[in-house]
């Protein structure tokens, strides 16, 4: 399942975390960002309660947006203990997505 997460729980909900969290920032007048969407929607039933997948609409949540420099959207940021691990700028395939999530997160 993939939540929404808001500029008040991210730090909660992302930085906290206890395992890995895959934030896709988006909005939803973005063509990109719903093409993206069901790949995300996959991905957090795949790896629910391994990797947290969680949703963040940039118009909403500004703050965490600019905080992480968010030029173009879809962006996908990976996260690990509080830090960025990765980020992929741009729809990509739910097998690329899966490869960074296995590589960077899951592989130790």
């Amino acid at each position: 399942m993939v939540k929404a997460v808001t500029d008040n729980e991210f730090e909660q909900d992302v930085l906290n975390s206890r395992i890995p969290v895959l934030v896709d920032f988006w909005a939803p007048w973005c063509g990109p960002c719903r093409a993206v969407g069901p790949v995300i929607e996959d991905l957090g039933t795949e790896y629910e309660g391994r990797v947290a997948v969680l949703k963040m609409n940039v118009d909403d949540n500004p703050a965490t947006a600019g905080k992480y420099n968010i030029r173009s959207i879809p962006t996908m940021i990976l996260f690990r203990d509080g830090q960025v691990v990765d980020q992929i700028v741009g729809a990509v395939s739910k097998n690329n997505l899966k490869e960074i999530i296995e590589q960077k997160v899951l592989a130790e």
